[in-house]
């Protein structure tokens, strides 16, 4: 699903993100990373199964609709944090995950990824929000989900990206478990000779938190 098809407030967050002259504020950056989370939860939330019961008010008997289980969100670090609390807001039960991954050595090789940390609960049986705002080659999310399947096994993948490229599109849906789902807030053009998505919005990690070391 890409949310650029249809006309939303979506739209408006993701050009100040964009935006050389509104990125640069920190705050603002982090909270429409934030705010498109919510925005793209809200939308999945759709799709996920529900089951009816009966609560109690204080004057009568109400039928409402509940998740019938909880998702896990998962945060791909550094980068996702904002996006994935916003994600989380609106999942406010749902159990959390954290990977860190990051080009191994050459910064322009977009195939040598290390994922050197994983914290996540049980998956077996649940459905997975795994989150990354940016979606270039996909290796990183691909290599995630390797280590992610040590922690169970997952009814359902759906992976939730802010910006994607075709190349990191095209991966994704080669080689996902299968019955996965992609959610993004655009399809850019392709990718640079750096692996970065053109024309993106530059290092997210960076604008949120500020240049690595």
């Amino acid at each position: 699903m890409n949310l650029s098809q249809t006309n939303s407030v979506a739209s408006v967050y993701l050009a100040a993100l964009r935006d050389i002259s509104i990125q640069k504020d920190r705050f603002k950056f982090r909270h429409n990373l934030k705010r498109l989370g919510q925005l793209m939860g809200y939308e999945v939330s759709k799709t996920l199964v529900y089951k009816n019961e009966d609560v109690q008010t204080p004057l009568g008997t109400a039928s409402v609709n509940l998740l019938k289980s909880q998702p896990v969100v998962i945060a791909v670090m550094r980068a996702a944090l904002p996006f994935f609390e916003g994600v989380l807001s609106v999942f406010d039960e749902a159990d959390s995950g954290f990977v860190g991954a990051y080009r191994a050595s050459d910064f322009q090789s977009s195939k040598s990824i290390n994922t050197d940390y994983i914290a996540s609960g049980k998956l077996t049986g649940k459905t997975v929000l795994l989150v990354d705002p940016m979606l270039a080659t996909g290796n990183s999310l691909l290599e995630a989900i390797a280590k992610l399947k040590d922690h169970g096994k997952p009814d359902k993948w759906i992976v939730l990206s802010v910006i994607a490229a075709p190349e990191g599109v095209k991966n994704l849906e080669e080689n996902l478990p299968e019955g996965s789902t992609l959610w993004c807030g655009a399809i850019d053009k392709g990718l640079n000779e750096k692996s970065y998505i053109v024309p993106g919005l530059g290092d997210a990690g960076d604008l949120a938190y500020g240049e690595k070391i």
